[in-house]
């Protein structure tokens, strides 16, 4: 695995007209090299991927297509973001005014010293000052 991957690339390769040269970067490294994504990674996929049909922005059969080319990418699923949740996580959250939901991605880049590929400003600027390497713009 080369990087951290958060939802809001993820889903930039997804949904239409998202995609730039920098996503495209990430997902080729994602393609060769993989990636690792917090436990809740999928739940946020999922969601989003469920209102984008609800909304008619996207049919289910792309939703499920899209699902299905996730699933075959080397993409681990880290099992230690919950154990880290109330400590490090939270301590995060806090110092930078983040979302526990965004802070799990930049605990996870942190803990395993990799690159954060994320579109949220916020997170961006979290990850810059925490001196974590960003992709993704």
């Amino acid at each position: 695995m080369t990087l951290v991957l958060d939802a809001s690339v993820t889903l930039a390769w997804i949904l239409p007209g998202k995609r730039t040269p920098a996503i495209e970067f990430v997902l080729e490294t994602v393609v060769s090299s993989g990636a690792v994504v917090p436990e809740l990674w999928r739940i946020e996929i999922a969601n989003i991927l469920l209102v984008s049909v609800r909304r008619s922005r996207i049919t289910r059969a792309y939703r499920d297509e899209s699902l299905e080319d996730l699933n075959g990418l080397a993409i681990t699923i880290d099992n230690e973001t919950s154990l880290h949740a109330w400590s490090r996580t939270l301590a995060l959250a806090d110092k930078h005014g983040l979302t526990l939901y965004d802070a799990v991605y930049l605990e996870l880049a942190h803990r395993l010293e990799l690159p954060l590929a994320t579109l949220d400003e916020d997170l961006r600027r979290a990850a810059e000052k925490e001196k974590i390497l960003l992709l993704g713009i």
